[in-house]
């Protein structure tokens, strides 16, 4: 009588663990969660994403210059996409009233990267310094929360009035902006800091400039970091707001003459180019964010 072949259930089989391995590799890699199917489903999905994001657009301008042509919608106060194409045309060709339409979005941009530098500079600092040092928040916690509750409209009003219609006017909006937003992340993530991890570079002979830079400061990095995208959308926003409160150049002062001029479609083109400016940006934000944040460990997933 033949031996019976041992099952692989039975306690008594031998284990070819060689094989049994490299077919349940070949296999992960085979699954749909695996790490070999899972990259080229991520992508059709990101582009199934992407067509639908163009879909929506397309459809939206669409309605609208449907709507503008059969006078469902007055065109004198709500516009048109051909309108504003043609608006942009206009400015790319043959320039604005205060120069080449690149300069004006070079003037917008430059105050908003300046003061996004000096905000995110004073909010890392002050944070940091704050969120470690109790007797400095205890003493300074109410002033920051009154000027915080400040309208930032205000502001700008009072900042015209300070340093004129100049860049540095609106440069000081874009800082208040950047400021508190970066100021209650970095402050936030310096209070999140574990205890044992300063306390074991304080055994270990570290100073506080030392367990400053080298402990507390990477710790709230992830905190600081993302601040910065919400950080930069203030800052054009700032720059903007300045400009449409008194300026001399800037986009700002292209959609304020638009809107004196009765022009929705100047209005339209002036925020579709800040829009793209400020995408453009926070693009290069994120793959500054995901290149300084390749050391942080992944989170391990729930069973």
């Amino acid at each position: 009588m033949p031996a019976r072949r041992p099952r692989r259930s039975d306690p008594a089989a031998p284990h070819d663990d060689g094989p049994a391995v490299l077919d349940h590799a070949s296999a992960d890699g085979l699954r749909p969660n695996g790490t070999g199917a899972d990259r080229p489903r991520r992508s059709r999905r990101r582009l199934w994403i992407v067509c639908g994001q163009l879909a929506l657009l397309v459809a939206f301008v669409g309605a609208w210059q449907g709507l503008a042509q059969a006078k469902v919608i007055d065109v004198f106060f709500f516009g048109e996409p051909s309108g504003v194409w043609r608006q942009l045309s206009t400015w790319v060709q043959s320039g604005t009233a205060e120069g080449p339409l690149w300069m004006q979005a070079w003037v917008t941009f430059q105050e908003t990267l300046i003061g996004f530098g000096i905000g995110v500079a004073l909010g890392v600092t002050f944070g940091i310094l704050l969120g470690r040092i109790q007797v400095l928040a205890d003493l300074l916690s109410v002033y920051i929360g009154a000027a915080n509750s400040i309208p930032r409209i205000v502001l700008g009003s009072v900042f015209v009035i300070w340093f004129g219609l100049g860049m540095t006017s609106k440069v000081a909006l874009v800082v208040v902006l950047v400021f508190f937003n970066v100021f209650f992340n970095a402050f936030q993530g310096a209070r999140e800091v574990d205890h044992g991890l300063v306390a074991n570079a304080r055994q270990l002979g570290a100073g506080r400039i030392a367990v400053l830079l080298q402990v507390i400061l990477p710790a709230a990095f992830s905190w600081i970091i993302a601040s910065l995208r919400t950080a930069f959308g203030y800052a054009v926003t700032g720059a903007v707001v300045g400009e449409l409160l008194g300026a001399q150049q800037g986009l700002g002062t292209l959609i304020a003459q638009a809107q004196g001029d009765f022009n929705p479609d100047g209005v339209y083109a002036g925020l579709l180019v800040t829009t793209t400016l400020a995408l453009a940006a926070e693009g290069a934000i994120t793959l500054v964010e995901r290149r300084l944040l390749r050391w942080r460990p992944q989170r391990p997933q729930s069973p």
